[in-house]
């Protein structure tokens, strides 16, 4: 395991103006910064500020630095996994070389003294002090030529902050508003108060990304963004829609889910599943994303195997690089949530089916196979000889190589991710509809579903797992049972656990989780509400911490569905 050797320390984050660097070992208020006055005053320093905030999405070594390129180490994609590998629709390969073990199985990582701790305090409060520094140079009453650039960093820093208290908070705020999530940093914060910081609770964390929020559609309002890589109004209404949602405002979450989709449209089967651009170029169904370029140094260092890419491309076996085809092997969809999409929902065939594994002969699955890519030797080499597990089904192919490249890392790994889809919002608009009229939500969820399964019927009287009725009702369970199937690998999964209060089971007849680590839980998992990293509790005098339970290795009894 890593041991911590870099450190950011939020207090000192929250006071300087950082250099544009790639890497970070150590804010040192004494040598890294500019003063506002000089920033302020250099050609085009506002604007470059600005962008700084987006492009540093993905891309680059942020936390390791271009020396250590630890694979996990290439920005807010990243994220995703972490958070969805936590669960139970996502799985990790049986070997000890993956680099999302850790997330996977509770590992010591967690806990506040390692690097895997630090990794997101890393991240996020150096985005966060990207943010600060924008609104510095902003004022508090910015001038029309800085409005949209003062916009963007208070949609980015609501962002930003609402993961965190998504991630750190032990409790949801609908569950209990007192409950702690992290400290927050403002380009306002002093010195003296930034040694002194407490974790800010629910309602104080909820109402601060509001008010952000709220400034944020001001000063966008009427702002042309060039590309889907930085936020506008509409992505300001649909981080609004995500926080009223985790706040249970019903009203609301439809409200803005609604203004949201707005000049968007759901992806067709044929996008969907694309062998060319399938999530991995913006269209008509994207509000926001980020992109890997060619140059960057996620891409060019260690032959692109510290890239979202490398994780979640499987279709890439021609250029003998990324671990999911190469050397470990991919991140499967959970047996169980495979098993429940409809045979005819075109988004089952994002995954391989399990029934592959059964036919007889070589020459069949690679026929069957060639429904899915058009690189069937290739998938089938990276689930029989790559993968420990001997096995195709469950295979992602959601996210394609850049133009269908299939022997060239450089050009298949420089692709977008979505961070928002016009579906996720058509997703909460429906749950908030339904949990205030439940008749007029069960409507809107069929006619979602059929334009994905023509077949496709739900109803009150819809048997359901008791699973899915623990805490909430059965519809409520069935729109969450489509999140999981349609953002599936987009960073959901923890996030929707600790919301609606749920459980996981990975131990089932025929489960394709890791044998270790085939836990079933009644509630909510300690590890989804991380560790603070225990240098910001040193420094941070008010700042308290979550406790850290490492769970027993071990297969549960198998639950029956």
């Amino acid at each position: 395991m890593i041991n911590m050797k870099n450190r950011i320390k939020i207090f000192a984050a929250a006071l300087v103006l950082p250099l544009a660097t790639s890497c970070i070992d150590e804010i040192d208020p004494q040598t890294s910064y500019v003063t506002s006055e000089q920033a302020a005053n250099a050609p085009g320093a506002y604007e470059n500020y600005v962008s700084a905030i987006t492009n540093s999405l993905c891309g680059e070594f942020t936390y390791s630095g271009n020396d250590d390129k630890y694979p996990w180490d290439f920005g807010y994609p990243s994220f995703f996994l972490q958070r969805d590998v936590m669960g139970q629709d996502m799985t990790c390969e049986n070997s000890g070389s993956d680099w999302y073990q850790t997330w996977y199985s509770d590992g010591v990582g967690l806990g506040p003294t390692y690097a895997v701790c630090q990794l997101p305090w890393t991240y996020y409060y150096q985005w966060i002090n990207s943010c600060n520094t924008v609104l510095s140079l902003a004022g508090d009453n910015p001038a029309d030529d800085k409005k949209a650039g003062a916009g963007i960093a208070l949609a980015m820093r609501a962002m930003f902050y609402m993961d965190l208290a998504r991630m750190y908070a032990q409790e949801t705020y609908a569950a209990n508003k007192s409950s702690e999530t992290v400290p927050i940093v403002t380009e306002k914060l002093e010195m003296t108060q930034a040694s002194s910081n407490p974790r800010a609770t629910n309602e104080e964390i909820w109402a601060f990304i509001l008010d952000d929020l709220n400034k944020a559609e001001e000063y966008l309002s009427g702002y042309i963004r060039n590309d889907k890589y930085t936020p506008d109004s509409t992505v300001v209404y649909g981080l609004k829609a995500r926080a009223y949602l985790t706040m249970e405002d019903w009203a609301n979450a439809a409200k803005y889910a609604k203004l949201a989709q707005n000049g968007y449209s759901s992806m067709s089967e044929a996008e969907y599943l694309s062998q060319t651009a399938g999530f991995n170029t913006p269209n008509s169904s994207w509000m926001f994303g980020c992109t890997f370029k060619d140059n960057d140094p996620n891409i060019l260092l260690n032959d692109g195997d510290s890239s979202w890419g490398s994780q979640m491309i499987v279709e890439v076996l021609g250029c003998g690089c990324g671990y999911s085809a190469n050397y470990v092997g991919p991140h499967r969809i959970d047996y169980h949530l495979f098993s429940t999409i409809g045979e005819n929902d075109f988004r089952r065939k994002c995954f391989v089916d399990f029934a592959i594994d059964e036919l007889s002969t070589k020459e069949e699955k690679l026929e069957a196979l060639g429904t899915y890519t058009d690189d069937p030797i290739g998938v089938y080499t990276t689930g029989y000889n790559v993968s420990a597990r001997k096995s195709v089904g469950g295979i992602p192919v959601k996210f394609r190589p850049k133009n269908g490249v299939h022997d060239n890392q450089y050009t298949a790994f420089v692709v977008a991710v979505p961070l928002m889809r016009v579906e996720e919002m058509q997703l909460i608009e429906i749950e908030a509809v339904g949990m205030q009229n439940q008749a007029e939500g069960i409507q809107m969820l069929n006619e979602w579903v059929k334009q994905r399964d023509p077949e496709y019927v739900f109803t009150t009287e819809t048997p359901t797992d008791a699973y899915y009725n623990n805490a909430t009702g059965s519809f409520r369970n069935e729109v969450w049972r489509q999140r999981r199937i349609e953002l599936w690998g987009e960073g959901f999964a923890t996030f929707d656990i600790k919301r609606l209060q749920k459980g996981i089971i990975r131990s089932y007849k025929n489960s394709n989780h890791v044998e270790d680590y085939m836990w079933n839980t009644t509630s909510t998992p300690s590890w989804m509400s991380l560790c603070i990293v225990q240098s910001e509790c040193n420094y941070n005098s008010a700042c308290t911490n979550n406790p850290y339970v490492e769970h027993a290795t071990g297969a549960d009894a198998e639950y029956e569905w």
